[in-house]
């Protein structure tokens, strides 16, 4: 199946890409790899919801961060649209970089990003199986519980 119709399958229909909210470019393309800079849990109308505001751990759950997190890799995806304007030029996704807006003591920060793990998984198959990285913040911008960034390994236009 093609990325396409597993986000179809999933029930998920990418957004607009969302504009940078200060100065950076959403995403880079450089040679065979597609940067796409760290993205944040955007639910409809372009907003932040409650459930994903504020610190995991103290005011967002592990499950909603999780939730979090994979609204974040829709919002890379979308982007990763507007860049190649087909997801299937993606070869591979080489990494996945998360930064988790966790409370002092909260700990399962990689429970947290297996929720954008899983889904890049879920709609690329092997193509989607990644290295990461996963970091606790003491805080990201606009208070997201989850920011997300991808690096993609991109077939010629």
């Amino acid at each position: 199946m093609t990325a396409e119709e597993n986000l179809a399958r999933l029930g998920i229909s990418l957004p607009p890409a969302a504009a940078p909210i200060a100065n950076y470019l959403p995403f880079v393309l450089s040679g065979s790899f597609l940067f796409v800079s760290g993205q944040l849990a955007l639910g409809s109308g372009g907003k932040l919801e409650a459930q994903h505001t504020g610190k995991v751990g103290a005011d967002v759950s592990a499950i909603a961060a999780q939730t979090a997190a994979r609204l974040c890799i829709v919002n890379v995806l979308a982007q990763t649209k507007s860049a190649l304007g087909d997801l299937e030029r993606i070869l591979r996704c080489i990494r996945l970089g998360g930064f988790i807006n966790a409370a002092p003591g909260f700990t399962d920060l990689a429970g947290v990003m297996n929720g954008a793990s899983d889904l890049i998984v879920e709609i690329f198959g092997d193509r989607g199986r990644h290295a990461r990285t996963t970091v606790g913040a003491a805080e990201l911008p606009l208070n997201s519980a989850v920011e997300i960034e991808a690096l993609f390994e991109i077939a010629p236009a």
